[in-house]
């Protein structure tokens, strides 16, 4: 598989790397970071390419230059919210569309959901604000999530008579049937409590200016993480949400599982750096 070092060119999203971190922030401050058509497209290119320089899908720490492959990315949003979902103008075109024309728009939405929700790195949001419709999606598919404590999110496409369809799969699996239900229902906005209690985020600080420090202190303990171990946990965890055997087969596939992971590079540097009583390769010094 080729390796392309360059990162590709965006307008409305920005795309910082530092060691084996990166660092995407949506860029439409005056527009609250809503999504539109060309934000969505170049976040879809950003997950992909990110995705492909990550650690997981490399199987290596470095490539050939000595850089580091990607283990972490943080998601972030310019100004005073993070995302104030759809883009005015593109609800409205959707509302002309033909209904051709709107699953198009529909394909390049799961598309962009599913591409953080299967990303291969640890995912961070660092949010503040308001995230409601789309910007709820993109919460409900990162892995860890801290909040400021003023934050408002809401499942809110019932207010405009349609429903959170697209995100919904992203939503349920983080909330939850009843949870789920209630605020597909309900379209309003809950605060960083309610959201920290129904699981919407992991959790809260004061200010926007505490984000950064806790963001660097998650990512200080995911670093210490075998890297394949984290995106393998995906895999781990989707293979159980899609079970349909039986339990026999189940325990089976756990065992598979294991003994794959024992025999791999990583599984067995981690061992016999626990037994030599020094950190393992993939540990900062």
């Amino acid at each position: 598989m080729v390796i392309i070092d360059t990162p590709p060119q965006t307008e409305l999203v920005s795309l910082e790397i530092q060691d084996s971190g990166c660092h995407i922030k949506l860029n439409r401050e005056e527009k609250f970071n809503a999504l539109n058509i060309q934000m969505i497209t170049e976040l879809c290119t950003l997950f992909d390419w990110t995705a492909e320089r990550s650690v997981g899908v490399r199987g290596e720490l470095f490539d050939s230059n000595g850089l580091p492959f990607l283990r972490t990315l943080v998601l972030s949003g310019a100004g005073r919210h993070f995302c104030a979902g759809a883009d005015i103008n593109m609800m409205r075109d959707a509302g002309a569309n033909s209904p051709e024309e709107n699953r198009i728009d529909s394909e390049r939405l799961d598309r962009l959901f599913n591409g953080l929700w299967s990303h291969p790195c640890f995912t961070i949001g660092a949010i503040q604000g308001v995230a409601l419709g789309g910007g709820a999606g993109l919460v409900a598919c990162l892995d860890h999530v801290i909040a400021t404590s003023n934050v408002k999110i809401a499942l809110s496409e019932g207010k405009l008579g349609i429903l959170p369809a697209v995100i919904g799969p992203y939503v349920y699996r983080r909330l939850g049937s009843a949870c789920f239900r209630r605020l597909a229902m309900q379209a309003s906005r809950i605060g960083s409590e309610e959201a920290l209690r129904t699981g919407f985020i992991e959790a809260v600080v004061d200010t926007v200016d505490h984000l950064s420090p806790a963001v660097d202190t998650l990512v200080e303990e995911v670093l210490s993480t075998g890297p394949q171990a984290i995106t393998l946990a995906k895999e781990l965890t989707l293979e159980f949400d899609r079970w349909t055997g039986s339990d026999a087969e189940l325990r089976e596939f756990t065992l598979d599982f294991t003994s794959r992971m024992r025999g791999s590079n990583e599984g067995q540097e981690g061992l016999s750096s626990f037994l030599d009583k020094r950190p393992a390769n993939w540990k900062n010094e």
